[in-house]
Order: C-alpha cells, then structure tokens, then sequence
C-alpha cells in the first residue's frame, strides 16, 4: 500500500470556533462535522461555517464506510427548520451548508423536512445562499422534486465511490444507478440548479473506474466535484486499500477539469461541503455569472 505524502493542517480553538461550538450545543443542533469525524471541523468551524445536520444523528442505513451512527431514529423535531434558521442568523453566515442521516422510515425519506428547512432558512436570513447534501430518497422523484422546488441553490448528493465498490461499501438501499438517477433529475427539475457529487477514494477502485464515475456523473450533468481520501473510522469498517498521493490527486484534478466540471476539489481531507462557497460561485462564474462583490 502507497503512504500518503504528509498532510499538515495549521488549525488554532479561536473564539470563532468557540461560538459555533457553544451554539450548536446550546440550539440542539447537530452537525456533520462532529457525527462524521470531518478532519475540518477546526479549520470551517474556526472560519464560522458549519454543516447542519438535521433529522437526528441515527441514520436507518447501514454503509461500511460512514461513522454516523446507525439504529432506529427519533421522531422529526418540527421545531427544527426554524432553529437552524436561527443558528444561521445569529452566526451571520450568507451561505450554509445542511445534510441529514437517511430516513428511510419516514414516507417522503424527510424530503418534505428537508424543504421546510431550505424555507426557514431563508425567510429567516433573506439572501443568504442554500446548499443541500441530500440522500437518494430511495429513488423517489417526487420527495426529490419537493426539495428542488424549495429552492437550495446547491444540491449535493453523493456517489460515494465506483460503480464496481458500490455493493460492497454502501447500504443495499443505494445504488450507483439510483444516485445518478437523483442527480440527472436534479437538473431535470430545474436547469439552473447547481449540483455536487463527491467520490471517496481508497476502496481498492482503479484509475479507469474513476475516470469512468467521472464521466458518469458529467453525464449527469453534476457540476461540482470533490475528491477525497476515505480514513477508515474503526477496524469494524471498510477496510482501506490505499492511500493516495497529493501528486495522484493533482492528476484526478486535470482530468476533471477536462471532462467539464465547473469546480473541482481535489484532496485528502476533502469532504463534500469543503470550501463549499467558493466551488459554488466559482461554478456560476463559468456559466458567466459574475458573483456580488464579497461573496468569491
């Protein structure tokens, strides 16, 4: 197995990372940062941003490779939407970033919290941007439509890894089919939506099977990109078959950008809502849209 090249992050508990710890504590609010273990919970929290994770922190499903914790959830909070609005009001974030377990005992999948969310949000905060990382639904158009049509200015969701691994890493409820299914009516839903996928490298997947992923999902007409580095949480998962190098990433990079992505995040320690404002407008500004001075 190749070692990964050393990786040294310069991350310092400010006061800023202080107040969104003490806040999300305070709100009941939880976030990916913390239930995923994210290696960039200092640097986006020490910087005021942070990932809300609404519908609880027990997710019904049961991939390899998620820390997240896995079981039976509680009931929706519906008082929820409105404190993670409110978190975003008393941070005075202009862009947000919100994911959720999977529901998958829940009829719309919590697609219909999800929207209600999206809402709060910006009534709450006018003009602040929406990005969402949502699960598949279990392939539900119309609980998807019901997000799209809240207006996230981001949707995100997740291919995970290759189409080969796909079986073996992520709960048998996912598909690779059924995430590109998400994604291509997404955009189906509506034209002007900017959409995100992330692949976790490490798996044991090769070179031609993620340049293939890659063009699936261009295909799909995904315009944000993030690779990263899978960390195996705990020897009762995944079981991590390499380590890629900065150079390997660098490469993946190139070939993005040549297949036509808009905005390309590339590293280790990537996660999906990693530099999550600057992907999305750098991604309208390659469809000409020149971003409100201060947002770039």
């Amino acid at each position: 197995m190749k070692l990964m090249e050393k990786v040294r992050l310069r991350v310092s508990i400010n006061e800023r990372y202080l107040s969104v710890s003490r806040l999300v504590s305070g709100l009941n609010i939880a976030t990916v940062c913390e239930g995923a273990l994210c290696p960039n919970i200092l640097e986006c929290w020490g910087g005021g941003i942070a990932t809300f994770m609404i519908m609880g922190d027990v997710c019904t499903r049961g991939c390899r490779f998620c820390y997240v914790r896995k079981g039976k959830p509680k009931p929706l909070d519906p008082l929820e939407p409105l404190r993670v609005a409110e978190a975003v009001r008393v941070l005075g974030l202009d862009y947000v970033t919100i994911t959720s377990v999977d529901r998958d005992d829940l009829p719309d999948g919590g697609a219909g919290h999800f929207a209600e969310t999206i809402r709060a949000v910006k009534t709450v905060n006018p003009g602040v941007k929406v990005e969402v990382l949502i699960p598949d639904f279990q392939g539900d158009l119309e609980a998807l439509k019901t997000v799209v049509e809240a207006g996230p200015d981001v949707l995100a969701h997740n291919i995970e890894t290759v189409r080969r691994l796909t079986p073996k890493v992520r709960d048998w409820r996912a598909g690779y089919d059924q995430s590109l299914k998400v994604l291509s009516y997404a955009k189906k839903f509506n034209p002007k939506l900017v959409t995100k996928s992330s692949i976790l490298l490490g798996f044991g997947e090769s070179l031609e099977e993620v340049v293939e992923a890659m063009r699936d999902l261009r295909g799909a007409g995904v315009d944000i990109l993030v690779l990263s580095q899978y960390l195996r949480p705990s020897p009762r998962h995944y079981p991590l078959v390499k380590m890629y190098t900065l150079a390997e990433y660098s490469e993946l990079e190139k070939t993005a950008y040549s297949l036509g992505f808009s905005y390309v995040v590339a590293h280790p320690l990537a996660r999906t809502s990693y530099k999550a404002r600057e992907a999305y407008y750098s991604a309208l500004k390659a469809v000409g849209y020149e971003p409100p001075q201060g947002n770039s």
